[in-house]
C-alpha cells in the first residue's frame, strides 16, 4: 500500500508543478503584454499632448519676473492694451446694479482660472507681480497721493491685491519705488517751551 501512496502522490505532485509552471509562465507573459500596451498607450497620449493645444485656463507654469517685463515693453503688450493701464479696460460682472464693496477672493483654483471674467491680473499669466517689476506696479498707484489704488476701482481679486500690496511695499523697501513723505510743520514751543524774550 505504501509504494502506491508513493506513486500518487509523486504524481499529483508533479502535476501541480507543471500546472504552476504553465499558470507562472501565462502571468509573466500577460504582464508584458498589458506593460507593452501602456507605454503604447503613454506614448499615444504623450504625442497628442504634445500636438494639442495648451489650456488657457491652466496657471501651473510660472512665468520667471524677466520674462513679465520683456512683456510689458513688447509689441504684444501693446496691441492687447495700448497706451492704457491694465486695468482700465476691465469690467467687473456682478448681480444687480450696484457692485458689491468686496471683488471675489480669488480668480485661480487649483492652478485653473476657475471664473468666466478674471481679474486683470489672474486673466494675464504674463502680468507677474513682483518687487522688481516696476512698470507693473506704478501702473497700481495713484500719482496723486502716492498710495495703492483700491480694489473697488481696479478690479483686482483679494488675493492679487495683497500680492499687490506686498511687493509695492518691497519695491519701496528696496528703493526701487521713490514716494514722498507729507512735510510737516512742528511748533516747537510744545517741545521746547516758550522762549524768554527777555533773554534774547
Amino acid at each position: 500500500m505504501l509504494p502506491l501512496a508513493r506513486g500518487i502522490y509523486s504524481g499529483l505532485a508533479q502535476i501541480t508543478r507543471t500546472n504552476r509552471v504553465a499558470l507562472h509562465t501565462a502571468c509573466v507573459l500577460r504582464c508584458k503584454a498589458e506593460k507593452s500596451a501602456e507605454s503604447e498607450e503613454t506614448s499615444g497620449n504623450e504625442e497628442k499632448e504634445a500636438n494639442a493645444v495648451p489650456d488657457a485656463k491652466d496657471r501651473t507654469k510660472l512665468i520667471p519676473v524677466e520674462t513679465s517685463m520683456r512683456y510689458l515693453k513688447s509689441a504684444a503688450y501693446k496691441t492687447t492694451y495700448g497706451d492704457d493701464y491694465v486695468w482700465t479696460q476691465y469690467r467687473r460682472n456682478h448681480k444687480g446694479m450696484f457692485a458689491p464693496r468686496k471683488t471675489r477672493k480669488t480668480c485661480i483654483r487649483q492652478g485653473k482660472i476657475s471664473t468666466g471674467n478674471p481679474c486683470p491680473i489672474c486673466r494675464d499669466e504674463y502680468l507677474v507681480l513682483d518687487y522688481r517689476n516696476t512698470e507693473l506696479l506704478q501702473q497700481f498707484i495713484s500719482p496723486y497721493s502716492g498710495e495703492v489704488l483700491s480694489y473697488s476701482k481696479t478690479g483686482l481679486c483679494q488675493k492679487s491685491h495683497l500680492r499687490l500690496t506686498v511687493a509695492v511695499e518691497q519695491a519701496r523697501d528696496c528703493g526701487l519705488l521713490t514716494y514722498n513723505v507729507p512735510f510737516r510743520e512742528y511748533d516747537y514751543n510744545e517741545y521746547y517751551g516758550k522762549k524768554d524774550e527777555q533773554k534774547m
